[in-house]
């Protein structure tokens, strides 16, 4: 027996990105000792801020329409999605 997803919306594509370099970059732009009088929580919060930022400008320059979010609860390890017990959060979402 085989099973197929067919969407409702064959032409919707998401892309899952994660940033595990946020506290590095950081450090990079502020300062070690300014870093370090932030959490990660503030550095990572700050980088996705700036990535969806960019990241809709950049799309909507290329014509392209849609929406992005920065989603809490959702964990990319290696090849698997695995969502936290606590469920999913949208933090930010745009509309491009």
């Amino acid at each position: 027996m085989s099973w197929e997803f067919k969407s409702p919306h064959p032409h919707l594509v998401m892309i899952v990105l994660k940033i595990t370099n946020a506290s590095e970059v950081m450090a990079s732009k502020l300062g070690k000792f300014l870093e370090s009088l932030t959490s990660d929580a503030l550095d990572l919060s700050t980088i996705e801020d700036i990535v969806l930022k960019k990241l809709v400008e950049n799309l909507q320059a290329e014509g392209l329409k849609g929406e992005v979010a920065s989603v809490r609860g959702l964990e990319l390890e290696e090849k698997e999605l695995e969502m936290h017990e606590e469920g999913l959060r949208v933090r930010r979402h745009h509309t491009f």
